[in-house]
């Protein structure tokens, strides 16, 4: 009886087991990932990659993407390890030191013609923002593989739901690598694109946003998975020089003159403390009035501190991937609002897309449920693609 009892708990805990695993999000895969990267990449022979690293984060793809780089005919360089500066580490020496390093690791990149930032590298590591100097002269190109970047999150809650795990995170991000139809995404992108120049851009969400711009001859950025020479030979921003993968999002400044109207943003955090009902009215591009339920000190805070550039307007960016659109089950925002109908309305610094505005800040504000009519079609309703 007891044996019979045994073998009954045995298999009750096997098939529990089973069970979790099969409900767990499989390993990753960083041969097919590494693959895809370098496919991306349309290298042509010789060309010269360099890898920017975090210690501990992603360290099984970096041999495999170097690998990947040799079998395609570019020129390996090695990895590069960013490192965050140390506890207690005195603020103004540290910005001291970045643009010390900055300066000195520029020359040293001339001749890279593409770098990858992997998970965690950003470009407040001197390593990068040296690249993006580059960048910005004129030469090379960089592809952003950050499932995580410097503290900034990449997958952001819906305000109710809790943020799925990590594992489930990263089986979505994989998924959109290896199956997007990037080419497909880019010719939409492109209608869009044409449909914004041609007149007045209307947003609105049911919170109360009803903003409205033009774009005119702004540089349109195509997040479309393109990292090839023959791009970057095309580029005229920053932002057209930095290619993210997975793919997915329309960037443009607005002609800042152009913007009018209202922005009712989800709960959020201002200056580490929560803000609810937020409403920012704008004329000419400009913050004329701030009012909030909650927390409108904070909001008024964090304006202050951003200085001019807090209160200008700074850039619209849609997303277009159907592999990174927020679930209907337990839904979250996945890849920085690059998901199909995810509307990301940014204040501060738009410098990087042809902008006027300077000074640094810069400030996401992320939106599902908006509706965006542009050329006369609506593109967007209730956060959802219409064509």
């Amino acid at each position: 009886m007891r044996t019979a009892s045994l073998v009954a708990g045995i298999t009750a805990w096997m098939v529990l087991m089973s069970q979790a695993a099969a409900a767990s999000p499989p390993p990753l895969d960083y041969a097919a990932l590494a693959d895809r990267l370098v496919g991306h990449m349309a290298l042509q022979p010789g060309e010269k990659v360099l890898l920017l690293a975090h210690p501990g984060d992603f360290e099984p793809i970096v041999p495999l993407l170097r690998q990947a780089v040799t079998r395609a005919g570019g020129i390996d360089l090695g990895t590069w390890q960013v490192l965050d500066p140390p506890p207690g580490a005195d603020p103004a020496a540290v910005g001291k030191s970045v643009e010390a390093s900055r300066a000195a690791l520029r020359p040293l990149l001339e001749h890279v013609d593409l770098a990858v930032m992997l998970p965690v590298a950003s470009p407040s590591h001197p390593e990068y923002a040296a690249m993006q100097d580059v960048l910005r002269g004129g030469h090379g190109r960089t592809i952003h593989f950050h499932w995580g970047n410097g503290g900034l999150p990449s997958a952001y809650a819906v305000p109710g739901h809790p943020l799925p795990s990590q594992e489930v995170i990263d089986a979505a991000y994989q998924n959109s690598v290896l199956h997007s139809d990037c080419r497909a995404i880019g010719a939409v992108q492109r209608r869009f694109a044409a449909d914004l120049r041609r007149g007045e851009v209307r947003i609105t969400t049911p919170a109360g946003t009803d903003l409205r711009f033009r774009i005119g001859d702004r540089t349109v950025t195509f997040q479309d998975g393109d990292a090839s020479a023959a791009r970057a030979r095309e580029a005229k921003v920053l932002i057209d020089r930095e290619i993210e993968i997975p793919c997915g999002a329309v960037r443009v400044a607005p002609l800042e003159e152009t913007v009018e109207g209202t922005i009712a943003f989800p709960p959020g955090r201002w200056a580490d403390k929560d803000v609810e009902g937020l409403v920012l009215r704008f004329a000419h591009g400009r913050i004329v009035d701030v009012h909030a339920r909650t927390g409108q000190d904070a909001v008024e805070s964090e304006l202050r501190q951003g200085g001019d550039a807090a209160h200008a307007f700074r850039e619209i960016a849609l997303g277009f991937n159907p592999e990174l659109a927020i679930p209907d089950q337990e839904p979250w925002i996945p890849y920085f609002g690059y998901g199909a109908g995810v509307l990301r309305l940014s204040l501060g610094d738009n410098s990087e897309l042809g902008g006027k505005v300077t000074g640094g800040y810069v400030r996401w504000n992320l939106f599902t449920d908006a509706t965006i009519t542009a050329g006369g079609k609506e593109w967007v309703r209730g956060g959802k693609l219409t064509p």
